[in-house]
């Protein structure tokens, strides 16, 4: 993870886009920088990927309808109730 103080960060903030696209070439994932004031952390940025999957995680947890259905799948595939993706393609005649 990368840390910047509130100074480092307003200088390289024009630069962060490129910084991120770097790190994902490099690595194969994004990290979030922080940034610190009187070294304390104050900000997260992060891309906007990560914050648009982040907010659609929150609001599936959220949601109770959805959590029932995650929680149902989750003991079907425990129990083996499942349908091969072949079964299904010939079910829906793809």
């Amino acid at each position: 993870m990368h840390t910047f103080s509130m100074v480092e960060a307003r200088e390289q903030l024009t630069r962060l886009p490129e910084m991120f696209a770097q790190e994902l070439e490099s690595h194969g994932e994004i990290e979030t920088i922080t940034v610190t004031r009187h070294g304390k952390p104050v900000l997260a940025i992060l891309p906007w990927e990560l914050y648009e999957s982040i907010i659609e995680t929150m609001e599936i947890l959220g949601d109770e309808e959805m959590m029932a259905a995650l929680r149902e799948g989750i003991r079907d595939i425990e129990m083996g109730r499942t349908v091969s993706a072949e079964d299904v393609k010939a079910e829906l005649g793809l």
